[in-house]
């Protein structure tokens, strides 16, 4: 590597399978207001935080010190659920080693609260290798603004454009484009034809990216 790069991954569905237990707590915590959580609902949010959510969902039906109430509700129920087990995605361990073998600065970008990300992170394989982490409580603006990704690349100490998102919402690969910054795309909370107008590259598990990949991605 001639220059340092970096790496940030989201965190949902993207490092950890948590799809059932964020839609589980979302059902609940809906279902103790007197309203529906429906699947479609909860996949309609992904990438966004509980303060872009709700109102996205609900209208404004809630104020924002209710909005923050739901949602920490909501987070607590969900941390409830995923610290019984973390669901590590396929290759995680082993692409996080190769990465940082290779020299790649990585980070996490999540718009999870850090309680969330922090929890994950205690029980991650190969989780040591992240040098830094933005949550949804370190930023203003939900994906698909990049504000994210751009504190991220700010605490690695790197450029937009030498940093690569890995990402499986529509909203993350928008926030990545809109940082200036190449992404690749996991199956499964999206449509193909989506990831694939939205990213460098689609790929259906994480044992297909590698070190070399990103890198040629990076400097394409």
């Amino acid at each position: 590597m001639t220059r340092p790069l970096g790496v940030i991954f989201d965190m949902d569905g993207v490092l950890i399978d948590s799809y059932m237990p964020h839609y589980e707590s979302w059902k609940l915590s809906a279902e103790r207001r007197g309203l529906e959580m429906t699947e479609a609902m909860f996949a309609s949010t992904f990438g966004q935080t509980n303060r872009a959510a709700i109102p996205f969902l609900y209208g404004d039906k809630f104020s924002l010190a209710e909005i923050d109430a739901w949602g920490d509700e909501k987070e607590e129920l969900y941390r409830e659920l995923i610290a019984e087990d973390v669901h590590a995605m396929d290759g995680v361990s082993e692409l996080l080693d190769s990465l940082a073998a290779a020299g790649f600065a990585l980070a996490i970008g999540s718009s999870g609260p850090r309680p969330n990300i922090q929890v994950v992170v205690d029980k991650l394989p190969g989780a040591h290798h992240f040098s830094a982490a933005i949550t949804g409580s370190d930023i203003t603006h939900s994906k698909p603004d990049p504000e994210i990704f751009l504190k991220a690349a700010e605490k690695l100490g790197l450029s937009p454009g030498d940093c690569l998102v890995v990402e499986d919402s529509i909203p993350g690969l928008l926030a990545a484009k809109n940082a200036g910054m190449k992404a690749i795309a996991i199956t499964g909370t999206a449509g193909v034809d989506q990831l694939t107008v939205n990213s460098a590259r689609v790929v259906e598990s994480l044992r297909e990216i590698t070190p070399e990949l990103v890198a040629t991605l990076i400097s394409a």
